[in-house]
């Protein structure tokens, strides 16, 4: 997603098929919390590097 100055946002879903861009505001708070939702699961870059590390180090 991408959000401006103006107010305006786009964003884009993809799927098996390709993807598309999306505009409707509807659409676009759907997307927002999705990602939001994934953001609040991730790990912390340091978090990401220790489980990398980690992993590797397991081979």
């Amino acid at each position: 997603m991408l959000k401006f100055e103006d107010g305006t946002a786009v964003g884009r879903t993809d799927d098996e098929l390709g993807g598309r861009p999306v505009s409707d505001p509807r659409q676009l708070r759907i997307l927002e919390l999705r990602y939001g939702i994934i953001r609040a699961r991730a790990l912390s870059p340091g978090e990401s590097l220790a489980f990398i590390e980690q992993v590797l180090g397991d081979t």
